[in-house]
């Protein structure tokens, strides 16, 4: 058998006994109360596999979802334990015999796909709903070749700033690519070449604001935090205190916003909105939405239900369509555009892989100023030492 390595891991047990202590209060769950620190033994290496060592990885907000249980309780649907991690930086130490476009030494990033389908979108992601799949948030793995792309060493960004965006930059990539098709399906560029494209909070909204302004659209960022805001006006991108309107908790704090955005967009408001689809933004973003407008979401946080006045969306004909992940080829595109395009706000604090669970109860806190990166290797290779703040 494989190498046994240290690894974070999730169960039903504790996600019971956080549920149990918290009276099955969501905001109230200590995510590090729920995902541990595991001994795993890896499986063998395959013909196409690789294992690799891993260098850093980026919180992502599944672990949430899995720790809380507050969609699907997906550790008990995985046989009551996953092993999660959907985004990582690694270096190559060991390949299988067919393996041809990697070998021991190289870095790598992951993407998160687990099974496309037909065209080449998922349907199952890795590390969570894809049975059997163990995840990247241990001191090694063993993956298919196909998991992997070479990692952009010379786009100009640290590695911490590279382990941000394994999952997050084909997420915005796959958004902006849809809702700007789907837009110009409805208005042509002769009629429109300028957009007013606004996104609410987090890492995604940020890169898909980046493609926007990148191509000479008008940004707008949409955040309570305001050193997230800051380091996107650098580039450009305006940005709108969230906390200024409650983050719309009432109706009268979404007519106050639309108000806002009305005047900062000389009546035009917004043709290409970035949301969760759901929760307190989700008003707010159908709120401020243009006419032939798109207001596009990826992933499924806070609720698997969404409601919303069809008729009035139908007389703007205002389109709201979802998303879930890039095919392959998408994710390997959109790794071309790391420091060019994109360009991610870390959090101040780099976290160590003992201290993974703090990570991911700070996010769960919204405490963060940007993207949680922890660093799992003690020693780096020499073509990253540079990169390693």
């Amino acid at each position: 058998m494989g190498n046994k390595v240290r690894a974070w891991s999730i169960t039903t047990e504790a996600v019971a006994a956080e549920r149990e202590r918290t009276g099955g209060k969501t905001a109230d769950v200590d995510v590090s109360k729920v995902i541990q620190l595991d001994d795993l033994e890896l499986r063998d290496v395959g013909p196409s596999d690789v294992r690799m060592r891993i260098l850093a990885v980026s919180a992502e907000h599944n672990i949430d979802h899995a720790a809380t249980a507050d969609t699907v309780n997906i550790a008990e649907m995985r046989g009551g334990r996953i092993y999660p991690g959907n985004s990582a930086v690694g270096e190559v130490i060991e390949t299988g015999a067919n393996v041809t476009r990697f070998k021991p030494g190289d870095v790598v990033i992951t993407h998160c796909n687990g099974e496309p389908d037909h065209y080449g979108f998922p349907l199952r992601i890795w590390a969570y709903d894809q049975p059997e799949s163990i995840g990247w948030y241990a001191e090694e793995a063993v993956v298919g070749d196909w998991q992997l792309i070479p990692a952009p060493l010379e786009s100009g960004l640290n590695l911490w700033e590279i382990a941000a965006l394994p999952l997050r930059a084909p997420t915005a990539y796959h958004m902006w690519r849809r809702a700007l098709g789907i837009y110009r399906i409805k208005v042509p560029r002769e009629r429109r070449s300028h957009l007013n494209v606004l996104g609410f909070g987090g890492g995604v909204s940020e890169l898909f604001l980046m493609l926007a302004k990148s191509e000479g659209h008008n940004a707008f960022f949409c955040s309570g935090s305001p050193e997230r805001r800051e380091a996107l006006e650098k580039m450009g991108i305006t940005g709108i205190d969230q906390r200024q309107f409650n983050r719309f908790a009432a109706r009268e704090d979404v007519s106050a916003f639309r108000k806002h955005v009305s005047s900062l967009t000389g009546g035009d408001d917004m043709h290409l909105v970035c949301d969760m689809l759901r929760g307190p933004v989700f008003p707010a973003g159908l709120a401020v939405a243009a006419r032939e407008g798109v207001n596009i979401s990826a992933g499924w946080q806070l609720s698997q239900v969404v409601e919303y006045n069809s008729t009035i969306m139908s007389v703007k004909q205002v389109t709201i369509d979802h998303t879930h992940y890039e095919t392959v080829q998408g994710c390997e595109a959109a790794t071309e555009l790391y420091g060019s395009v994109f360009r991610p706000t870390i959090h101040k604090e780099i976290y160590p892989f003992e201290e993974l669970g703090r990570a991911f109860a700070e996010m769960h806190e919204n405490t963060q100023t940007g993207i949680p990166i922890i660093r799992v290797a003690d020693q780096m290779p020499d073509s990253v030492k540079t990169l390693a703040p």
